[in-house]
């Protein structure tokens, strides 16, 4: 069956949470989900924002999007393969969506990986440090920078 006069997909947009009524948030939530337990993702976010706003002082919502800031990258690094069978890793610019992508899959992963607490906890923690530069998040986007600058001769395989 052809498939020719169905045009294109509508792109979707992003629902935003009941609570901060914020796209990134919804984001967040969506991939701190296992196991399509939602309510619990939100119980953990919003937890970790209770914590954010009694530690710090500031408004939540504007650390969480300043780590998201922090921690997105720019450049990156993809394997393209030549015709004679060698891989090279070639630095890549990153779009901002797929960005903010890597960056919260980044967040989440030190989070999980910090030792102690609740992730509640580990996640307020690990959002604190990115606002202020430092943080295993952000090592991750400095690895993925320098492996991409280190790679910058691979840049005709484009």
């Amino acid at each position: 069956m052809s498939r020719r006069g169905r045009g294109t997909a509508e792109e979707k947009t992003a629902k935003s949470d009941p609570i901060y009524r914020n796209r990134l948030v919804n984001m967040v939530v969506n991939r701190i989900l296992k196991h399509g337990k939602k309510a619990v993702a939100y119980q953990i976010l919003y937890r970790a924002m209770k914590k954010i706003q009694q530690k710090e002082k500031r408004n939540p919502i504007s650390v969480l999007h300043q780590a998201i800031r922090q921690i997105t990258p720019d450049i990156g690094v993809k394997t393209r393969r030549t015709k004679s069978g060698a891989a090279y890793q070639v630095p890549i610019e990153i779009e901002s969506k797929k960005g903010k992508v890597l960056a919260i899959r980044w967040l989440l992963e030190a989070a999980r990986k910090r030792s102690g607490g609740n992730m509640a906890l580990k996640l307020s923690s690990e959002l604190v440090d990115a606002t202020k530069g430092k943080g295993k998040a952000i090592r991750k986007k400095e690895e993925t920078r320098r492996m991409a600058e280190a790679n910058r001769a691979s840049a005709h395989f484009r």
